[in-house]
């Protein structure tokens, strides 16, 4: 849930994905207040919802529903029911435009509800904080890449690991750390994948694509953290 930047904690939201873009889809995992979306997309892709193909025979567009947060709206982008992006923004589009160009050629509507995500997100909102590991999502990267944002998405709500931890679990050298924070940095679905329960390991809360504040209440929310504790 973060973005590309050119060290562990800090960077800025822009710049190119450094690593290919051919990725697995991610299942379920084992374990285990939405509202109405905001304003009308203008992008220039936007197509009429369909089945499977468009009029084109291109395949059916990318969604994107809006959903209020206490942190701030939470954009949801699916394509054919699998989430392909999220993100603490208000504008689809921001998100949109970072996926990999062929979801780019399909199109981006809104939509009303996009079914199990978004009550996902509801449940994991009102206290149901393995509901997010439930939704079925994929974005791209590396072999590695994929290692680093499977072992990311399995730290459980409540906890949390150093850089060099979450390279170590991914089966890499802890000086692998920088690597991980790379995944971090360029995670597309925040927070359904969790790199804000990445922090440190020399203390603060390092850097957030969509701003520590939101880090913080993230982890206030899981009490992975004291509520008391100061940015």
């Amino acid at each position: 849930m973060t973005d590309a930047r050119s060290e562990i904690h800090t960077g800025t939201r822009t710049g190119p994905l450094t690593e290919s873009h051919t990725g697995t889809r991610t299942g379920p995992l084992t374990e285990s207040h939405a509202g109405p979306p905001t304003g009308t997309l203008t992008e220039p892709h936007t197509e009429p919802r369909t089945g499977t193909r468009t009029a084109q025979g291109r395949g059916a567009p990318v969604e994107a529903q809006v959903l209020p947060t206490p942190t701030g709206p939470l954009a949801l982008l699916a394509h054919e029911g699998v989430i392909v992006a999220a993100g603490f923004t208000a504008d689809p589009r921001e998100m949109f435009v970072r996926l990999p160009s062929h979801l780019q050629a399909l199109g981006l509507v809104p939509v009303d509800d996009l079914g199990h995500p978004a009550r996902a997100v509801r449940d994991y909102l009102d206290g149901d904080l393995k509901a997010l590991d439930e939704v079925e999502l994929t974005q791209p990267g590396t072999p590695k890449r994929q290692r680093l944002l499977k072992a990311l998405r399995e730290v459980p709500p409540g906890v949390t690991i150093s850089y060099a931890e979450l390279a170590e679990r991914a089966g890499l050298p802890r000086t692998a750390a920088r690597a991980a924070g790379g995944a971090c940095a360029q995670n597309l679905i925040a927070p359904f994948v969790p790199c804000h329960r990445i922090l440190p390991s020399g203390g603060g809360f390092g850097g957030y694509y969509y701003g520590t504040p939101v880090k913080r209440w993230l982890l206030v929310h899981e009490k992975a953290i004291p509520q008391t504790t100061l940015l």
